[in-house]
């Protein structure tokens, strides 16, 4: 697959991302390090939402049934999205204020913390434009659109002693937190294997020659903001840039960080595996869209922890079990491996566990969605990191396992179906992946003279600068910006 980056990444940015990565800042202008209000234990915290065309819809709701918040404004650069969000404002005494421009909100003192739900690409950079107005930050998943935005965010947020959390709601969820905690506690022997599950119909986003239409009154250089200003090439602006590395990353970096996140945590894996490798394509149907729709991505420790990701966008038609109970599995679920026994979390609220002669060994349920964001406003006014439930560096490394899969991926090989990839292929789990993964493109047909299917290339990742021994992957952590959207640096 052809990688088109023009001129950036030479050595100094390698060399900065490794600093920053280790922890050493780099000299800057420097920003104000002061909160602007400190929020008092009885006072309502003043809270803007940015983004609402889709999931920020579900984030103004939480607010407005959160007690100790006001809120008190709406971003967005198509103004279509907040009239269409109206009716939610109706029994406020004030309606929010209306930005357009997102500059125009971290300027305003009024507010005293934001959340993001805004496309992919807009995450790191509108983070941290906020934290540097002296705001705390709430961003949708994945918190970046690269793997060197989520470390310079964590060192924005340090630097600023800005509290900022991830939005995967299931580190919240008391039924989730319950799985984790029996999993960590050895009930199911030492846990060094998981699988991340996604399994979700996406249809094809159709196949056209002509620039998607612009909806009315949107800015659509602030759409852009720091991807290129061109306008794609597909049936619609809004939501299918989902579909496109310029401002998504796929079901990998969509739904499959809120898996990758639970698998991880179980793991108790708090920096980047040694070695990734990722495979698939954008398979049974042709359309705009760039990323995979069916997707395997191995993730490994130096000390044999091993993450699987199963990314499956066709619909499954023969129930996938793995001869497991907790089956079968279906939309986005996660299973963990012990030496004793396994778990199985198939949703964001609960688990079961098993030892491996079918006995259940526990059960758990539990949780809203409004817990993640209480835990958000309770750590705003301890002003203690550590009380977050997914503080930004843990949501950082998270997102990055979404990144390395698809940068694997972008510098992979077009191979027929079945092509193993040998340093992983032998061991049991992952084989019973890619087995099943398959034989449920078989089922669908797939042509694979018309849609290719891609070996990824094995990157070796050093965890501790966060950075690949393949200079072709390092340029793909990172990307060029925008003039006047540049990713700001500590």
């Amino acid at each position: 697959m052809r990688i088109t980056r023009r001129g950036f990444v030479e050595q100094s940015i390698i060399a900065a991302s490794a600093a920053l990565a280790s922890g050493v800042p780099q000299t800057s202008e420097a920003a104000d390090t002061k909160s602007e209000r400190k929020v008092g234990a009885n006072e309502k915290l003043r809270v803007a939402v940015i983004g609402v065309n889709g999931q920020g819809g579900s984030h103004l709701g939480e607010w407005l049934k959160n007690p100790d918040v006001d809120l008190v404004g709406v971003c967005d650069v198509d103004p279509a999205a907040y009239q269409k969000n109206m009716n939610k404002f109706k029994s406020l005494k004030h309606q929010p204020k209306f930005f357009q421009d997102v500059r125009k909100l971290c300027e305003d003192k009024n507010i005293d913390a934001v959340s993001i739900a805004t496309p992919n690409h807009w995450h790191a950079v509108m983070a941290i434009w906020a934290m540097q107005s002296g705001k705390d930050v709430y961003v949708e998943k994945p918190c970046s659109h690269n793997v060197l935005e989520g470390r310079v965010m964590t060192q924005w947020a340090r630097k600023l002693n800005r509290m900022c959390q991830m939005g995967v709601q299931s580190r919240s969820m008391t039924g989730m937190r319950q799985t984790i905690e029996f999993i960590q506690s050895g009930k199911i022997g030492k846990v060094t294997e998981a699988r991340a599950i996604c399994y979700r119909k996406r249809d094809s986003i159709g196949l056209v020659d002509t620039p998607a239409p612009i909806p009315e009154g949107l800015d659509f250089d602030l759409w852009c903001g720091p991807a290129p200003k061109v306008v794609p090439i597909r049936k619609r602006l809004h939501y299918d840039w989902h579909w496109v590395f310029e401002t998504g990353n796929g079901d990998l970096g969509n739904q499959n960080p809120h898996e990758l996140d639970k698998a991880r945590w179980a793991l108790g894996k708090n920096e980047l595996p040694k070695r990734v490798i990722s495979l698939g394509g954008r398979l049974g149907y042709k359309d705009n869209g760039d990323v995979a729709n069916s997707q395997i991505s191995i993730f490994q420790w130096d000390d044999g922890a091993q993450l699987i990701s199963d990314v499956r966008g066709l619909p499954i038609k023969t129930p996938v079990t793995f001869g497991l109970k907790g089956g079968p599995f279906n939309g986005a679920c996660n299973i963990w491996f012990g030496t004793d026994g396994y778990a199985v979390g198939p949703n964001y609220t609960s688990g079961v566990a098993f030892d491996y002669k079918g006995n259940q060994l526990g059960k758990w349920s539990g949780g809203e969605y409004q817990a993640h964001f209480a835990n958000f406003v309770k750590a705003i006014k301890s002003r203690n990191y550590k009380d977050l439930h997914l503080d930004i560096e843990q949501g950082h490394l998270s997102s990055a396992l979404a990144h390395l899969g698809n940068v694997s991926y972008r510098l992979g090989k077009v191979v027929p179906l079945g092509t193993k990839p040998s340093k992983f292929a032998e061991n049991k789990h992952v084989a019973e992946t890619l087995a099943s993964f398959e034989a449920g493109l078989k089922e669908h047909n797939v042509d694979f003279d018309a849609t290719k299917f891609y070996m990824g290339e094995e990157l070796t990742i050093d965890p501790k600068t966060e950075l690949s021994t393949n200079e072709a992957a390092n340029k793909l952590f990172t990307r060029e910006y925008r003039k006047g959207f540049e990713l700001p640096r500590v």
